[in-house]
């Protein structure tokens, strides 16, 4: 058990108590996002983003035990990813990026992310994009101009859009990573056609699932989001090699003031049943691979 005292507050999570067993060496938050009032919002986006920048998200690595991180390029940029960037240089080696691109995007410019260590793109579905509609012709186009990178595709889509994409998804020649465990409804679980589909995928052994945003659909809510307990359990149980963690700071879906972050690392450790080596595995081993840490 973790017998430390609280943490600073940390802006955008709530509490300041830390995980309830304390996290492994190299632990990897696997998605998070970075918002700094220098770089300007893309033109598309209507929403005020938060102030969420490299400083604050050091405070929630120190409380949580984290540090690695995957910096996810936020909607709110559009493809514009020189704030990713930027956080990436601040982080320094222990840090990746996933950017956001359009899907006529030059060799060169992909050459250029990848030297500032990018290793994936994401593809959005679900939120407001720059280009408009996202569709599966984007999606293949961009998995084939980045499999020369040995680069992996980042999805965030609906249930629905898993279903109607697997065929696609399970074809692409790179790996796929599915956002937030495919906003898999609790309701639904593991007995709905998502999930099917889900672990379908998982089984076929290119993808891979972040196991981040549990509060996007739970209904029963903080601290412990019990109703999605079997869903996580059994991903767990599903995939433990092709399974990532990640805070979703500073969980820009959700109302400010609700969500606490080590209480989301304390979930990851009741779906692993209390087996740390499990934990262990999705916290270190498989970001390590994923994201191309050095191996501990």
């Amino acid at each position: 058990m973790n017998h430390a005292p609280d943490a600073p507050p940390v802006p955008h999570s709530v509490g300041t108590n830390r995980p309830a067993t304390a996290l492994p060496a190299d632990a990897c938050d696997s998605h998070m996002h970075i918002f700094d009032p220098r770089f300007a919002a893309s033109p598309h986006w209507k929403r005020q983003p938060p102030r969420a920048e490299v400083a604050a998200y050091r405070l929630l690595q120190r409380r949580l035990g984290t540090s690695r991180t995957v910096v996810v390029n936020p909607s709110t940029y559009g493809t514009d990813n020189a704030c990713t960037l930027d956080a990436l240089a601040q982080l320094g080696e222990s840090a990746r990026g996933i950017a956001v691109v359009g899907q006529d995007v030059a060799d060169d410019e992909l050459d250029r992310l990848a030297a500032h260590r990018v290793c994936g793109l994401r593809v959005n579905f679900v939120t407001p994009q720059s280009w408009g509609i996202t569709t599966a012709q984007m999606l293949t186009t961009l998995a084939r101009k980045v499999a020369r990178l040995g680069w992996h595709i980042q999805v965030f889509l609906q249930p629905e859009q898993l279903v109607e994409l697997a065929p696609i998804l399970a074809a692409l020649p790179v790996p796929l990573v599915i956002d937030h465990m495919a906003r898999i409804d609790p309701a639904d679980g593991v007995d709905g056609a998502v999930f099917a589909v889900a672990r379908r995928l998982l089984d076929g052994g290119n993808t891979w699932m972040k196991l981040s945003g549990v509060y996007m659909r739970s209904h029963d809510g903080a601290p412990a989001y019990q109703d999605a307990f079997a869903l996580g359990r059994a991903l767990v149980k599903a995939a433990p090699e092709r399974l990532v963690w990640g805070s979703d700071w500073p969980h820009t879906t959700e109302t400010p003031g609700t969500v606490n972050d080590a209480d989301l690392a304390d979930v990851l450790s009741a779906w692993c049943d209390g087996a740390t080596a499990v934990r262990d595995r999705i916290l270190v081993d498989n970001p390590a691979r994923l994201y191309g840490f050095a191996m501990t």
